[in-house]
């Protein structure tokens, strides 16, 4: 246990030890600190200046064969005990429910000495006025770039932060986590021809502040994708191979992680429900989860529950290997846990650029946005507005804007005939570029 966690440390125990004192059979207690500073600004001057601290315990309470999670910022002892006592009281008032438990020792052994990197240990040493040198340098680079006199409105920013914790089980288990984040970015408005005021962003991170990317390739990409929205407008209505961009790959593949969830699955609210070994997406699709990523933003050595961090296949060659289960829905559904929590998506890549896949399209849709839009986990179908442009000769053409792409997630992954090489850096799900034969669009 590190010596910035021993409050932490001291927290945990005593809510354990005060929890079986007043009755619980099994208790799991959560203690975590956060600060993080922002610095936000915006058109020439200071927008906002934030520097906050929370500290957080949550307590999972196991009683008399019911069960309760309650949190509380107030550390102080007196106000622990008091406030566990009425949880537990509380606690007893509510159903039984046989399927609630901690994991057990045999899932908890992992990788305790594997060192993720997730914490910077130069981490506190920056002065507010480089925090906010780095915000007025990203906007000054926005507002360099060609075209600029068509920008209206830049926001700039750079926010750090630093996340402790400690994990305690009354069965034994004990761990702590740590992790450092930085970001910086710009959001541009433009002014169109319609009168309309196209935006785009760029905002990047990392876990170690000295791997930064440079600030001013920052600022003017963002500032590039928004002069690039003018005079975008519908498309044609059609079926056309659409090109996923790579940070917008999230939103898309959201959808299909969530019915692989235990509460879709115990529901029967889950198109995937019963297809564990059945193929539901091409042969290209090959992706597992994996939470021991250097460096990765949801890496970590044990999930939530404190079940130790594994890789998870989820497709092999389009074939869905496992769900999303934690200790309780694994019990409901009579299968074994896996893990409650995502981690980072690790991709088998394709050899292939964006534009080297775009030149193989030649005429489609490249899609850069979400826009709205839903998809049913029950039965698979979804309608989400885009944005993006036109893809012409295997080059990018005009912006189009307010058209949906519509379909079910257990058709449209059997379409997938390309991945890229390039899996974006600035999100757990890692999603490459990645192309879909015969998507149906609907605009103009």
């Amino acid at each position: 246990m590190s010596t910035r966690n021993l409050e932490l440390n001291d927290a945990a125990e005593f809510a354990l030890s005060v929890a079986k004192r007043r009755g619980a059979q099994q208790a799991g207690a959560m203690v975590s600190r956060e600060r993080e500073v922002s610095v936000e600004w915006r058109d020439g001057k200071l927008e906002k200046l934030t520097e906050a601290t929370t500290r957080r315990l949550t307590l999972r309470l196991f009683v008399d064969g019911r069960y309760s999670s309650v949190t509380t910022s107030d550390l102080r002892r007196t106000a622990l005990d008091s406030f566990i006592h009425n949880a537990i009281v509380t606690t007893r008032l509510l159903a039984e429910d046989p399927h609630r438990r901690l994991p057990g020792e045999m899932y908890y052994p992992g990788a305790e000495g594997v060192d993720l990197k997730l914490v910077d240990p130069s981490y506190g040493g920056l002065a507010p006025e480089e925090r906010l040198a780095r915000a007025r340098a990203l906007d000054a680079a926005a507002r360099s770039v060609p075209g600029n006199e068509a920008i209206l409105s830049v926001t700039s920013g750079f926010n750090d932060s630093i996340s402790e914790s400690v994990l305690m089980h009354s069965d034994g288990f004990r761990g702590e986590s740590s992790g450092t984040s930085f970001w910086n970015g710009v959001i541009v408005s433009v002014k169109d021809g319609d009168g309309k005021r196209p935006q785009d962003w760029n905002w990047v991170g990392t876990r170690h502040f000295n791997a930064m990317p440079d600030l001013e390739e920052t600022g003017r990409h963002g500032a590039m994708r928004a002069l690039a929205r003018r005079g975008a407008s519908k498309g044609a209505s059609g079926f056309f191979t659409m090109v996923l961009e790579n940070r917008a790959g999230r939103r898309f593949v959201e959808s299909i992680k969530a019915p692989m969830s235990g509460d879709k699955l115990y529901q029967g609210q889950s198109c995937l429900e019963g297809k564990i070994g059945q193929r539901v997406g091409s042969d290209l699709l090959t992706v597992t989860d994996d939470p021991l990523v250097v460096g990765g933003f949801n890496s970590r050595l044990f999930d939530g529950e404190g079940m130790a961090a594994r890789r998870l296949p989820l497709f092999v060659e389009g074939v869905l290997r496992n769900y999303y289960l934690n200790t309780y829905y694994a019990s409901k559904l009579q299968a074994p846990p896996t893990t409650g929590d995502s981690a980072n998506l690790e991709w088998k890549l394709g050899t292939k650029s964006q534009a080297e896949l775009l030149r193989e399209v030649g005429e489609g849709v490249l899609v850069t946005s979400f826009l709205g839009g839903n998809s049913n986990s029950t039965t698979g179908d979804f309608s989400f507005g885009i944005g993006g442009f036109r893809i012409r000769g295997g080059e990018i053409a005009e912006p189009v804007s307010e058209m949906n792409i519509s379909g079910n997630l257990l058709e449209i992954w059997q379409r997938l005939v390309a991945v890229g090489n390039d899996p974006y850096p600035y999100s757990g799900e890692r999603t490459p570029t990645l192309v879909f034969e015969g998507v149906e669009f609907a605009g103009a």
